[in-house]
């Protein structure tokens, strides 16, 4: 350069400002902050332009020593100018940064060094350039070369003590929403050293969080915390769910908006097994058990007006749900923040389907609270998610099936299933429209129409899947008992079969119920109501039951065992004779004598003692014996008929005066027997004509079959 392009700089100057000696251009740098004194001091402030311009010309030329000269002149003008140097701070910062991706390693630790001596003079005047300056500084920090290295770090030192701690007010919450998914993302990074000095920066943010009194916008970070809680990288998702605790710690039922969010995120956490992600897991559990203590009844309430919102103090604007506007100062905090039922309902159905038990059984729970705390906004859903809590009944795990059962059966006595809205699609089944069953109460315990409707569902279900039946069917009643009333079910269940078209699959089901009503403990205060029938509704019920056990003969025969009804089992005993004796029947009757010979009917042992009082019975046990081939249970029931003693026997066949059980249960006397044993008739010839259809069709096929070969 020719001496007036370098002007104000003299020859000399320009020389040693390019020397590739170090002191030489120190030398230089000397003589150039003396120009900027004495040009600023004759307000020469074109002249302090045009030396700008010259030296960043020099830092962006293409040789090395040049641009060495001209980034330790730019620091030269900066101590020259001193505090007026803001008014130059662009000229100062920009072409030193440029030089900060320079390939020479040299040229960027001079860099580092003349952007130090600007900072130290400029101070909270870079601040408009921050972004250039971090952006160029954080690539530095892990530069292979050591010395530049160890220059970024001190030039890092002295912008964070020098610069950002002396502006005032300055509030990095306001900007922790636009910066939290990179420190995130900054925290899966492969270098530990990296990782750890990441979290320390979100333990630091975490906790101006907990003091920061307002100003705090937990739906922009809180959407970001989501995202990474489900990441593969533990420290991450641990470091998301463990915010997402904190936030409700802090926010309360402000973040009732996320729950849907959150809820898809953490629940599949849940099932995480091995230890490595142990503390996943732990934190999870913590931050679903916070979710779950937001909920209140106060969700089930009406959504509020725009007149009643009213912001919590320590709340940002951003954090209201969609539909609040401003604030209203006179209303309670939190006011109009309510759980947002459907889309909370949407998440629960797509995790009852997840691959893993713990989240199904988690998202089961939800429903359960739901249907406890907002029992009114939850039933304007329950379309969408009842039949797929009938389908969860096939569920291979008996956790998810006795939970799903617990919420079923809280559906089906729930007060709001009877104040559903005109709109809603549920009504009660046809086939159970006549027995009232919406209107059914057990005790203390009311049962809506869907409890019908569960009823009829489950029919469904095992006529479907004849697994399910033979699988869980016991499983299902029995613990559908312990939740509802077993006489509602057992009544429920035989009005539908009495109805059943399928009279084979009636028949099955009929057995089933017959063996849960006889053995299983749960149903226990019911059979003690059959045994007795002293009263009007346990009477009815026996009549109910009676229709439907039509359809197995053994099992209304051990129906009217249970009942004492010894007199009409001894009528269905003489009938027996004219009915297809089958292998399924034989199977039947070797079941019932295995039941006689359990705890059950120990009252019935005990009253073959009594021979004169109870004739039929011993009729009746003697016709199945007559029944039976000489089998195991030929020779087990012959064994309890040996046992009746001789003088007791021998009245059996005496027609002298007896005081009749009937006699001593007034109500039993009204039932009416003979048109039971009517419909009882009627059923078994129904019975006999699809099985005489089944012959008729073999027969055909087998015809259709041979006339084809020919």
């Amino acid at each position: 350069m020719v001496d007036k392009e370098c002007a104000p700089l003299t020859a000399s100057c320009v020389r040693a400002l390019v020397d590739k000696l170090y002191e030489k251009r120190k030398g230089a740098a000397l003589e150039i902050e003396k120009i900027v004194k004495e040009l600023i001091s004759a307000n020469q402030f074109d002249q302090v332009k045009k030396l700008l311009k010259v030296l960043e010309e020099f830092a962006s030329s293409q040789n090395p020593n040049t641009r060495k000269g001209g980034l330790i002149g730019l620091a030269a003008v900066a101590i020259g100018l001193g505090k007026d140097s803001s008014s130059y701070i662009a000229s100062l910062v920009r072409p030193v940064v440029l030089c900060f991706h320079d390939g020479d390693s040299r040229v960027q630790y001079y860099a580092c060094e003349a952007l130090y001596n600007i900072v130290k003079v400029a101070r909270g005047a870079i601040l408009p350039h921050f972004n250039e300056v971090f952006d160029g500084l954080s690539k530095l920090t892990a530069h292979p070369d050591q010395n530049v290295k160890n220059g970024a770090e001190l030039l890092d030192r002295l912008i964070k003590i020098e610069v950002l701690d002396a502006v005032p007010d300055i509030n990095m919450l306001v900007l922790l929403p636009e910066i939290l998914d990179g420190l995130f993302q900054i925290l899966g990074d492969t270098s530990n050293e990296i990782r750890k000095m990441c979290q320390n920066v979100l333990a630091e943010f975490l906790e101006g969080i907990r003091r920061a009194k307002q100003g705090v916008n937990y739906t922009g970070m809180t959407n970001i915390l989501i995202i990474h809680s489900q990441n593969a990288d533990d420290l991450i998702q641990f470091t998301a769910i463990s915010w997402l605790r904190e936030f409700i710690n802090l926010a309360g039922r402000s973040m009732l908006p996320h729950v849907a969010g959150i809820l898809s995120a953490v629940l599949p956490c849940l099932s995480y097994s091995d230890e490595s992600r142990k503390k996943v897991r732990e934190a999870a559990e913590g931050l679903n058990l916070a979710l779950r203590k937001l909920v209140e009844t106060q969700d089930d309430q009406p959504t509020p007006t725009v007149e009643q919102v009213s912001l919590p103090t320590n709340l940002a604007q951003d954090d209201l749900p969609p539909s609040s506007s401003q604030p209203d100062s006179s209303k309670g905090a939190n006011a109009v923040i309510q759980l947002e039922i459907p889309s909370v309902i949407k998440v629960l159905q797509r995790l009852l389907v997840h691959d893993t038990i713990q989240t199904r059984v988690a998202a089961l729970k939800w429903f359960s609270l739901l249907l406890v705390k907002t029992p009114n906004k939850t039933f304007r859903h329950i379309d969408e998610f009842f039949e797929l809590l009938m389908t969860t009944l096939a569920d291979p795990s008996d956790d998810v099936v006795l939970l799903d059962l617990e919420v079923l059966s809280q559906i089906s006595s729930n007060p709001a299933g009877f104040t559903l809205p005109a709109d809603n699609k549920t009504v009660p089944s046809p086939a159970a429209g006549k027995s009232s069953e919406s209107d059914r109460s057990a005790g203390d315990l009311k049962l809506n129409p869907f409890f019908t409707r569960l009823m009829n569902g489950l029919i469904d279900w095992f006529k479907k899947d004849k697994q399910l039946l033979e699988d869980r069917g016991a499983f299902i009643i029995r613990q559908l008992s312990i939740y509802l009333s077993a006489e509602a079910i057992f009544r429920s269940l035989a009005e539908i079969l009495t109805e059943e078209s399928d009279i084979t699959m009636a028949s099955t089901m009929v057995q089933c119920l017959n063996t849960i009503l006889l053995t299983s403990t749960e149903i226990y205060e019911l059979r003690t109501q059959l045994k007795e029938l002293n009263t009007e509704e346990s009477c009815s019920l026996f009549c109910c039951l009676y229709k439907c056990w039509c359809h197995s003969p053994i099992s209304l025969m051990s129906l009217c065992y249970l009942t004492q009804n010894y007199v009409h089992a001894y009528r269905l005993m003489q009938i027996f004779g004219e009915l297809e004796v089958t292998v399924d029947f034989l199977k039947e009757i070797d079941k019932l004598v295995q039941l006689i010979e359990s705890p059950i009917f120990a009252y019935l042992r005990l009253q073959l003692l009594e021979a004169n009082e109870n004739p039929e019975l011993i009729k009746s046990l003697y016709g199945l014996l007559m029944i039976l081939p000489q089998s195991e249970a030929f020779k087990l029931l012959r064994y309890r008929l040996e046992c009746i003693p001789h003088v007791n026997l021998s009245l059996v066949n005496e027609n002298g005066p007896r005081k009749k059980r009937g006699e001593e249960r007034p109500l039993v006397k009204k039932i009416k027997f003979d048109k039971l044993l009517q419909h009882f008739m009627s059923v078994q010839a129904q019975h006999r004509e699809y099985k005489r259809k089944q012959v008729a069709y073999k027969i055909s096929a087998v015809k259709n079959l041979e006339a084809k070969k020919t």
